[in-house]
């Protein structure tokens, strides 16, 4: 329904529901002006407690921020009941509106619920099979954060037939400018169930594209931290992605649901110990990111443990007492067997010998305590012994020698790694020192996994890990270090995976993680993706990800889909032509006579030659991550940047020369997959050289 003629407010439904937004809004800026209007100069004890108050206060103020273009609210549950007033934050009633956050009014009464309270899960779930109480729920439509029409649904009803929302269809295709959109307003039951499932346990979401399964993560981390606040606030959280410019693209999500406390973070960040100036081949990477490395690092690192052939003797005083080497020996071996970290064993030693002392000491009449304890530990000569026997172990020194050193990788890699592979990590030219190494990403992996033998790594309460069919199974396990004692959400899709170690499946994948306990979810309902263009890429299915169940998209949209092969004069029967730069920038200028975002996606090649065309066409454009404006729209966007993100419309070059830039088919098939399936209302794609022939006959 939209407005009509002029009538009085208390008659028209939808004026209102304008009237309450406004008051909403009022409310709104009230508890902000609230919040920045606390003085805390007499109760504050001192100046720590009054910068720590000070400092949730200013938090709390940015949360209660009011987006101008975003709708506070988005629905409205009229309920059968009443509803009680534990179960609705402080309200009686049995109407209410459910929006991105909580908002009362001076008496402290709600005017808007927050979508992740439990009174507001029947405005996902509620269904005419299964109401859940509910009379009518209402969506709103908007336009520049403004009411602009409303739409009933009557779920007690049942002369009222079951029927797609048209406002959450138009939600869903809104053309979309700047960063990447949440998608609170639209979620559905089967992501509602994901979103809301237990801090305890860890979730895996195997999702084809359009399936909505990052934002279903981001709405995931913002809902626990409504429902743990206090302990995910000590234990941290953290979302994780592919790259620099996914990051980006996402970070606009939580702090619009009013999360501002969310780590963010490329794997490569987290690994981070030393600066990567190289790059391995794929073979080289294949092994180094390969789960025995961990067995290998782990002999590497307790070889530096030398058992003691020499007896300890220690002086204090006028005193001296002697600890033979058969104890000193039964001591570390108790310690190697213990199996824990290194440099906690490390700490743990000359404690060990000096209660050996402590014994000999009491067995002679003395009657020390932990102070002597404490000071045998510190003695020179047990010192000497502990650096001897248990040696610092420095993890890049340590990763640099076993990949500079032929015998040293040998010792212990026997039994792990054949002697092709031993070759293959090998430097063929060993770096002088750590510093001066040209480490890859691979290497950064293997010294964070020698850091952990030493130190434990600090573990969070939560991990969101995104486009995880990316990763080796040695950046699984620095993943799962962060989230050893907390749950993980992981989220993925195995035909988009465009690495030489892409994940084969999930059971293997979160074996690495640590969490071989985790539910596998799978999201098969397409929302972002046309029918016509999903349906399209997913012909490459067979070949890329054999038995995975194909994306079902819910929209339906006749001529989303246009395959264009250029004039004459740009074809070639050769494999490496290219398509017409003209043909391309007409076709992005076509795209852009629509309103939203286009991107043209090409292979990483092709981005000189198309960047030069478009600049001579006079069309201005973005890089990824960098944020649209209404004025410039368009982004190129290499095809090794493409995965995550999304597009009003897109226009795809030459996608042959996406197959043939990989090293081999299936990886580039897997890389087409993703830029085919990057558009939201339209593709277009220009192709010179001939198709690959798992896309089938051309379709126009």
């Amino acid at each position: 329904m939209v407005g009509g003629p002029a009538v009085p407010v208390h008659d028209d439904p939808l004026a209102r529901e304008r009237t309450h937004l406004a008051a909403s809004r009022a409310a709104l800026r009230a508890m902000r002006e609230d919040a920045e209007g606390l003085d805390i100069r007499d109760v504050t004890a001192n100046w720590v407690n009054a910068a720590v108050l000070q400092h949730q206060i200013d938090e709390r103020i940015k949360a209660l921020a009011d987006l101008a273009h975003t709708p506070l609210f988005f629905g409205r549950l009229t309920y059968l009941h009443t509803v009680g007033a534990e179960e609705a934050e402080g309200a009686a009633g049995d109407q209410f509106y459910i929006g991105r956050r909580h908002v009362h009014d001076a008496d402290g009464d709600p005017m808007v619920i927050d979508w992740r309270a439990p009174v507001s899960q029947p405005f996902y779930q509620a269904s005419k099979q299964k109401p859940m109480d509910v009379a009518l729920r209402r969506r709103f439509g908007y336009t520049a954060g403004e009411i602009t029409a409303y739409e009933d649904e009557r779920l007690s009803d049942p002369a009222e037939l079951e029927q797609t929302s048209k406002l959450l269809q138009q939600e869903i295709e809104r053309p979309r400018v700047g960063p990447m959109r949440d998608i609170v307003a639209t979620i559905q039951p089967e992501q509602d169930e994901i979103v809301r499932s237990g801090l305890g346990g860890t979730v895996c979401v195997q999702g084809g594209p359009g399936t909505g399964k990052t934002a279903v993560g981001l709405h995931r981390v913002a809902y626990l931290l409504y429902a743990h606040r206090e302990r995910l606030a000590r234990t941290g959280t953290l979302v994780i992605g592919p790259n620099k410019s996914f990051l980006h693209y996402i970070e606009q999500v939580l702090p619009a649901l009013g999360e501002l406390e969310v780590q963010q973070a490329t794997v490569d960040d987290l690994v981070a110990h030393v600066e990567v100036r190289g790059a391995d081949a794929a073979e080289t990477a294949l092994v180094k990111g390969d789960a025995r490395m961990a067995e290998v690092l782990r002999r590497a690192v307790r070889s530096h443990v030398t058992l003691p052939t020499e007896a300890l003797m220690v002086v204090r005083g006028s005193r001296r007492w002697r600890i033979p080497s058969y104890e000193l020996e039964e001591i570390v071996q108790e310690l190697l067997d213990r199996d824990i970290r290194y440099g906690a064993a490390r700490e743990a030693l000359p404690q060990r010998i000096a209660h050996a002392v402590l014994v000999r000491m009491e067995q002679a009449g003395e009657a020390p305590d932990d102070r002597v304890q404490d000071a045998v530990a510190r003695n020179a000569a047990v010192k000497a012994a502990v650096k001897e026997i248990w040696p610092p172990v420095d993890p890049a020194k340590l990763v640099l020698r076993l990949l500079s050193d032929a015998d040293f990788l040998a010792a212990h890699a026997e039994g792990v790694l054949g002697d092709e592979e031993q070759k293959a990590i090998l430097w063929a030219k060993p770096a002088r020192s750590a510093k001066s190494a040209k480490w890859s990403d691979a290497d950064a992996v293997l010294i964070d996994e020698v850091a952990d033998l030493v130190t434990r790594t600090h573990s969070l309460g939560h991990v969101v890990l995104d486009e995880a069919q990316d990763l080796s199974p040695m950046q699984y396990r620095a993943v799962g270090r962060r989230c050893t004692t907390g749950s993980a959400t992981v989220l993925g899709d195995l035909a988009q995976g465009t690495t030489p170690w892409a994940t084969r499946s999930w059971d293997e994948a979160l074996m690495h993680l640590g969490k071989r306990e985790a539910v596998i979810e799978e999201l098969t309902a397409g929302f972002r993706v046309p029918r016509e263009v999903i349906a399209y890429a997913s012909r490459l299915l067979p070949s890329i990800a054999p038995g995975l169940a194909e994306v079902s998209s819910v929209r339906e949209s006749p001529g989303s889909l246009s395959v264009r092969p250029v004039g004459e004069s740009s074809s070639s029967s050769s494999s490496s032509s290219s398509s017409s730069e003209a043909d391309v920038v007409a076709a992005c200028v076509e795209s852009l006579r629509h309103e939203g975002s286009t991107g043209l996606i090409a292979a990483d090649a092709r981005i000189p030659v198309l960047a030069a065309a478009l600049e001579e066409a006079g069309l201005g454009y973005l890089g990824p991550g960098e944020e649209t404006t209404p004025d410039t729209r368009l982004t190129l966007v290499p095809a090794s940047l493409a995965k995550g993100l999304e597009y009003d419309y897109v226009v795809l070059d030459e996608p042959s020369a996406v197959v043939d830039a990989e090293p081999d088919e299936r990886t580039g098939l897997r890389r087409l997959y993703v830029a085919l399936t990057r558009a939201v209302s339209g593709l277009i794609v220009v192709h010179g050289a001939p198709l690959p022939e798992q896309l089938g006959p051309a379709t126009r």
